[in-house]
């Protein structure tokens, strides 16, 4: 692959790096030496292209970082699943554009959230507007999957990318309710407005949940569980996602739940191991 590759210009010159490309040219082949900083690693691909491409303004890396941190934990959490032979496991998703999550459900259940978004414009005039997590929690025990899954990955390829992000679509009209087990929001740092975004999102997930949940008539459900994971977090920051899920306070027949369920900061291979290993072992 030659540098050329790495980069496109737009119509007016302007450089702009292919986040895939530059990738799996400049990422190390992936190990779980424990000691490996991700920051060091965005890092060396960052200095990597600017050394040939010294024109790409910071804009454009800082455009990229999200992506590759995302696909860095992607990774990390597809061998954690093999190597601890867990049930669940976390796979990237699309943005809400190209995708709806709740597509992932049995039709029966997919069609709940379906008439719910239909009944809020019919009844009120409003939409309810969701978007998709970064990751989502699947328990695969009764999904066949290609044997590819249970192989892990040991370098980094543009084709391990495009594997990683389709992941998902070997479940779409599969999950059960129990099923989708929870979902991760991933964010590069927590400034003040991500961390409403995060526990936004949670609460909203967490009320679809019980919105099924009713449909469906399941009087003890296991709950649905949601993370947030960050590069860099204070533990203000961590505590900050401890706020209340909002349907949870709408009865007394109900008890406070948290929108963030826990809220790991992951820097490095270690971090992410202690990570996944929680989330995907939660009885462990």
């Amino acid at each position: 692959m030659t540098d050329v590759e790495i980069v496109t210009h737009d119509a007016k010159g302007k450089p702009a790096i292919k986040k895939k490309e530059a990738f799996a040219k400049y990422a190390p082949e992936f190990s779980f030496d424990l000691t490996c900083s991700f920051e060091a690693l965005l890092d060396t691909i960052d200095g990597n292209i600017k050394a040939n491409h010294p024109g790409i303004a910071q804009g454009a890396f800082n455009n990229c970082h999200g992506d590759w941190y995302e696909w860095l934990l992607a990774i990390a959490a597809w061998n954690r699943r093999i190597e601890t032979g867990s049930k669940l496991a976390v796979y990237l998703l699309p943005n809400v554009k190209r995708f709806q999550v709740s597509d992932l459900y049995i039709p029966k259940i997919s069609q709940y959230i379906t008439d719910l978004k239909a009944k809020t414009v019919e009844t009120a005039g409003v939409e309810l507007i969701t978007s998709n997590p970064d990751f989502v929690i699947i328990d695969t025990t009764d999904i066949d999957l290609p044997d590819y899954f249970a192989e892990p990955i040991q370098q980094v390829s543009i084709e391990t990318l495009d594997m990683l992000e389709q992941a998902y679509e070997h479940y779409i009209g599969k999950c059960s309710f129990s099923g989708l087990y929870g979902y991760i929001s991933v964010k590069n740092s927590l400034r003040p407005d991500r961390r409403l975004q995060i526990a936004h999102e949670g609460s909203l997930m967490k009320a679809l949940y019980v919105h099924i949940q009713t449909r469906e008539w399941i009087i003890a459900p296991n709950g649905l569980k949601y993370y947030a994971i960050s590069q860099k977090a204070t533990s203000a920051d961590l505590r900050a996602l401890k706020t209340v899920a909002t349907h949870s306070i709408t009865s007394v027949e109900s008890i406070p739940q948290s929108a963030v369920d826990e809220a790991y900061q992951v820097s490095t291979i270690a971090e992410a191991v202690t990570a996944f290993n929680e989330i995907l072992n939660p009885s462990a």
